[in-house]
């Protein structure tokens, strides 16, 4: 679909689920020097998160070179958890994110997951494109944090 509520990726690109094609070393660098919500994840702990998880990509079609990346914590029945997004700097601007994260969505709907939640800091209008809105009731809402 074409549409902005499910837009296609752009021209060059392709979005791909299969683990596989996972640039691991690239993804631990883009988040762990780049991602302020994973500033110094160690490697080991990012290669954890992904063989833990649904990975989705983004790659260049001309050199098959990934460009983004998208990460999904999920039961795959009830709940969904979508993090770690991150689009190489030389690719955004174009789209590319909001397809990625589309195609995410897409692929998670199969499921009939009832919630899929996320958390950012500064891209807020990306994901209100794609339906997501803020916490109805974020009071009903708490979190355990070890650090």
């Amino acid at each position: 679909m074409s549409d902005e509520s499910n837009p296609a990726a752009p021209k060059g690109y392709e979005i791909s689920d299969d683990p596989g094609r996972i640039d691991v070393g690239r993804v631990h660098h883009w988040l762990s020097t780049d991602a302020y919500w994973a500033l110094g994840r160690a490697r080991e702990k990012q290669e954890s998160a992904i063989r833990g998880s649904l990975n989705f990509g983004a790659y260049e079609v001309a050199s098959g070179e990934q460009v983004a990346y998208a990460r999904v914590v999920t039961d795959r029945a009830t709940f969904a958890w979508l993090c770690d997004v991150y689009v190489d700097p030389s690719a955004r601007g174009n789209g590319l994110g909001t397809a990625l994260v589309a195609a995410v969505r897409e692929h998670l709907r199969s499921y009939g997951l009832r919630r899929v939640l996320l958390a950012t800091h500064d891209a807020h209008g990306v994901y209100a494109k794609l339906g997501f809105e803020p916490l109805a009731k974020p009071d009903q809402w708490m979190a355990l944090m070890f650090d």
